[in-house]
């Protein structure tokens, strides 16, 4: 792997830009100075914001603004949220053409807007659904371990609910906080027998869609991002160059050394093109 001090030794050589959120352009709560810089020396060219976030894309902009992320350093933003509204909305997908209207909802009410508009309605309790949509951990229960959510999701698992995860991350960081995700339900869930569809990076198809929306092939594109799992396998699966942010969900585990970096990678099956320590120009 190539360690770059900035992004500018590499970025000529591309026409556009694939860009993870959390733990690339913030933490969670503030917008790192560095990543803005870079994203306003980028300017002119195409630039996707690319999130696993749980809830449409105008909701990630409203957040963005009021991190201090003005609209005018991004062309576009794609969400794992957003791309499960249209699934659900257009259902050209046979798995989804299968799916009932009633919905049962493991997560915050703030993720909703995925069901927006789409003629569903919110169930109750496991047993007068059709669909899990799990979109992770309410606020109430965002620092509980795993344990407590098998109950609900048996329950959900003995009334034979198909998943619907809206977030495959197993976990972010908040700040210095690590914060279980609805991967990490979705991962149990499946071993357990469950029927899940995952929805955004590292399935493909997400990557697709943005190719799609930025208008270049995956060889005039960079995808940058921290997750090994997420980020770059998803790009290494959709042919596209990509380059690993060590500071980002894997920070603690890299050090930003490089051994213990080539190591979690070759783990993982990973292979970025370039290593850089945090997105800076």
């Amino acid at each position: 792997m190539h360690y770059l001090n900035g992004l500018a030794e590499i970025a000529p050589a591309y026409d556009g830009f694939i860009l993870d959120l959390w733990g690339v352009i913030h933490n969670g709560i503030t917008a790192y100075p560095d990543a803005l810089d870079c994203l306003r020396k980028l300017a002119g060219r195409p630039t996707l914001l690319l999130s696993n976030a749980p809830r449409r894309a105008g909701s990630v902009q409203r957040t963005l603004q009021r991190m201090g992320v003005p609209d005018a350093l991004y062309t576009h933003i794609l969400t794992s949220g957003e791309a499960t509204w249209h699934a659900l909305h257009t259902r050209s997908d046979p798995w989804f053409a299968a799916l009932g209207k009633r919905i049962y909802h493991l997560g915050p009410e703030r993720d909703r807007s995925v069901m927006a508009g789409l003629g569903t309605t919110l169930a109750a309790t496991p047993q007068a659904a059709d669909i899990l949509l799990n979109t992770g951990p309410d606020d109430s229960r965002e620092s509980a371990p795993l344990d407590a959510f098998i109950p609900e999701l048996l329950a959900c698992l003995q009334a034979n609910l198909p998943m619907i995860c809206a977030n495959p991350d197993l976990e972010i960081v908040r700040g210095t906080e690590r914060i279980l995700c609805a991967g990490s339900l979705a991962v149990w869930y499946e071993t357990e027998g469950g029927n899940v569809r995952w929805i955004g990076k590292p399935d493909p198809a997400i990557y697709a869609t943005a190719l799609a929306t930025l208008g270049l092939p995956a060889k005039r594109v960079l995808a940058i991002g921290d997750s090994l799992r997420t980020d770059i396998i998803g790009a290494n699966a959709a042919g596209i160059d990509s380059v690993w942010v060590l500071g980002g969900i894997h920070g603690d585990e890299v050090g930003g050394d490089p051994a213990r970096a080539e190591a979690a990678a070759a783990a993982t099956r990973a292979t970025p093109l370039a290593v850089i320590e945090r997105l800076a120009w």
